[in-house]
């Protein structure tokens, strides 16, 4: 469960399922790891308010998640953080261009 769990749940779509479950490992994760995995909940946040058409809440998710994430590149845990923050760039870029059509994140 945990990590493993919750990027299984992000590679499947399961973006709100995927934040819940890696909150739930946030919380009880070592203070050095708290913001590895708060970024990680940012990214499935990040999609999840895409699909709400929620513009400005995916924005700023992934503002966060390459705040957050940046640290711990070019992989941390088993990710590959550097094609993760890559993913989360391209989103960016489309948020940008006013559209909410994410391509899947690459976790």
């Amino acid at each position: 469960m945990g990590l493993a769990e919750g990027l299984e749940l992000i590679r499947a779509g399961e973006y709100f399922a995927a934040h819940e479950e890696l909150e739930d490992e946030w919380r009880a994760a070592p203070a050095e790891e708290r913001d590895f995995l708060q970024g990680l909940v940012h990214v499935a946040v990040a999609w999840y308010q895409s699909g709400r058409d929620n513009r400005v809440g995916c924005e700023r998710q992934l503002e966060k998640a390459t705040r957050r994430l940046g640290p711990y590149a070019p992989a941390h845990r088993g990710v590959d953080v550097a094609r993760l923050l890559a993913s989360v760039a391209a989103a960016a870029a489309v948020v940008k261009s006013s559209s909410l059509e994410l391509p899947p994140p690459r976790v």
